[in-house]
């Protein structure tokens, strides 16, 4: 019988906010009340659910956040790299239509932003008791097709690989795309002095060609002023995406400005006053994470939009003085232009139907994600 004992929350405001002080001592931002409320808040068409897990001592070992969505196949798969009868066949397997699917992770970010444990019990432990948790909670889902825990790095597999045991695949995802930066980088400048002649033309050429934009960060206000307007310029970029399980609504960032203030950063573009392109971005634990851009990309070539957006993602790192910027997934060969390298991800996901899940087995390792040529721009 398991020593641990596992908590269900409906929503993050039943979660004692002392579970988030013994968890969360180091601060992390994605696995703060805050944080999580404004997601949770702003996007009503998905069922969030938490679950925290105490030892036999009482001390919180873990929380683990939990996303239910109704999804396409078709949207889901739509650029990563499978063959036509593989993809019939996934389609058939999930039955083809609107599937419900139970993420453990936020499925608006790459990343470890799923689970939280404490130092305090031994990880293997702590992550089988998690796959047992999660097992428990779909179970009285339905319908409920599948589950799908992600995005971990190659360090954390030794014991993410626990939920090997209860019937999950492993498979690869695209990776996020890191700059680690220089601590002597004081300056933009300073960036593009250790930039080959090449990419130093490149990065040069962005902000030429972008001049003609106007910039401005945003404020509460403008968040309302423009809450149109940033919608459906992210409705752009999600359109390009490899991998769509949701589209977020944008009020949650009116939310996080709120509550988080200086470590999070909304960036406008505007030509002759209409707003063109965004990015946003959140500083936490000495790094920053680039999250959704938007823009107009009929004006991208002639106003260089999305290469002076990436110019920008590497200024803001320097004047935060972080140490890296994860500039996420999606078009990673530009990002490798500018100094990026790949963090490679691993998923897990099982079909609720055993049979099912059987047969999916040799499926999901045939997937592959897009490769990208890897550019080396530093001197």
């Amino acid at each position: 019988m398991s020593s641990f004992v596992t908590t269900l929350y409906p929503s993050v405001d039943l979660i004692d906010p002392v579970v988030f002080e013994e968890i969360n001592n180091e601060g992390n931002i994605y696995f703060s009340q805050s944080f999580l409320k404004a997601f949770e808040v702003s996007n009503p068409q998905i069922e969030f659910k938490y679950i925290s897990i105490s030892d036999s001592k009482k001390r919180i070992a873990a929380l683990v956040l939990l996303q239910v969505i109704s999804l396409n196949v078709e949207g889901m798969l739509k650029n990563i790299k499978v063959g036509p009868l593989l993809r019939k066949g996934l389609g058939l397997l999930f039955c083809n239509e609107h599937i419900k699917i139970m993420f453990c992770g936020n499925v608006f970010l790459s990343g470890e932003h799923g689970i939280i444990t404490a130092d305090n019990n031994s990880q293997k432990e702590v992550y089988y008791e998690i796959g047992r948790a999660i097992d428990a909670v779909a179970a009285n889902i339905k319908p409920m097709h599948a589950i799908f825990i992600k995005d971990f790095k190659l360090a954390s597999l030794n014991y993410t690989r626990q939920f090997l045991t209860f019937g999950y695949s492993e498979i690869k995802v695209e990776p996020n795309m890191i700059i680690k930066l220089k601590p002597e980088w004081k300056s933009f400048e300073d960036y593009k002095d250790v930039l080959k002649s090449k990419y130093r033309i490149k990065a040069n050429k962005a902000d030429s060609v972008s001049s003609t934009l106007e910039t401005r960060l945003f404020s509460n206000q403008d968040f309302v002023t423009y809450k149109h307007e940033l919608q459906a310029l992210y409705q752009n970029t999600i359109d390009k995406a490899s991998f769509n399980a949701q589209v977020l609504n944008l009020n949650t960032y009116g939310c996080l400005s709120t509550s988080i203030k200086n470590d999070f950063i909304v960036k406008g573009y505007f030509l002759e006053n209409r707003l063109v392109g965004f990015l946003t971005a959140l500083v936490n634990d000495n790094k920053l994470d680039a999250h959704f851009i938007g823009l107009d990309y009929e004006l991208n070539k002639s106003h260089a939009i999305y290469p002076r957006i990436l110019n920008d993602y590497v200024r803001i790192g320097i004047e935060k003085q972080v140490s890296s910027i994860n500039l996420g997934r999606t078009a990673s060969e530009i990002k490798t232009t500018i100094g990026a390298n790949p963090l490679n991800l691993s998923c897990y996901i099982k079909h609720k139907n055993p049979f099912f899940n059987m047969l999916i087995r040799p499926f999901l390792k045939r997937i592959k994600i897009k490769e990208f040529k890897q550019h080396s721009p530093f001197k």
